[in-house]
């Protein structure tokens, strides 16, 4: 072989030489930019499993665990280094739910309504209006005062006539008390029980119990006695269904 021979052979060499070493390089950059994709993809996805990993935690079980790197005598961290807050969504976007920072809401005890007149006397209400200068109210036609031994006659609410000496019955046969209606009259009447003469009765009670005249020195059987000038005033004023009210 000729010198221009083996110049030609020796360019052939150094051009496969160069070709290959330009391959190397060419294959180490793809191969370290591959390596460095791969480190960068690592670096953006270990923060997004550490949150994930926090996400998961209860609110209610404390701080979770340290990552490697992040403890206690770590570089740039110290045992009272501030903890990281807790993520507020969880994955997907929904709101985490945590301890309340609202306090509890305590219901308000209600105060029962009071009327007017709460805490006061109860309110009395006034009774019947009575009769002056009588123990009766003025729904009464004839008034009895047992115990002072007088009666009235009463019209409108007004004594018309009296207080009129009367005669009542004793203990054994007392006049009873109460209201009464008037139930008939007779201007002349014999009691059957006493044999004895009632002129201008007005019964007014069961029992033969009447307004009549008669004697003022002896007690009577239970009616009310009169004398005769206050009996015919009685007969003549009170009629059947008159109220009789007996004190």
């Amino acid at each position: 072989m000729g010198t221009h021979g083996r110049a030609g052979v020796r360019r052939a060499s150094a051009a496969r030489v160069a070709i290959a070493g330009a391959l190397i390089v060419a294959a180490a950059t793809v191969m370290g930019g591959i390596e460095a994709a791969h480190a960068a993809r690592e670096a953006i996805a270990a923060p997004a499993a550490a949150g994930v990993a926090a996400q998961t935690v209860p609110a209610q079980a404390g701080p979770a665990p340290a990552a490697p790197g992040t403890g206690a005598g770590a570089p740039g961290t110290g045992a009272g280094a501030p903890a990281a807050a807790p993520p507020s969504t969880a994955p997907g976007g929904r709101p985490l739910s945590g301890p309340s920072t609202t306090a509890a809401r305590v219901p308000t005890p209600v105060r029962a309504a009071t009327s007017a007149s709460s805490g006061s006397a109860p309110i009395v209400q006034p009774g019947p209006e009575r009769v002056s200068g009588t123990p009766c109210t003025r729904t009464a036609r004839a008034c009895v005062d047992l115990h002072g031994r007088v009666a009235w006659l009463i019209d409108n609410g007004r004594a018309v006539r009296g207080p009129v000496r009367i005669q009542t019955g004793d203990r054994d046969t007392p006049t009873p008390l109460g209201t009464f209606a008037v139930q008939w009259k007779a201007e002349q009447y014999t009691s059957r029980e006493y044999l004895t003469q009632m002129p201008y009765a007005v019964f007014f009670a069961d029992g033969g119990i009447a307004f009549h005249e008669g004697r003022q020195d002896t007690s009577s059987g239970g009616c009310v006695k009169l004398v005769h000038e206050d009996a015919v005033a009685w007969f003549n004023f009170l009629q059947v269904g008159n109220e009789v009210q007996i004190h």
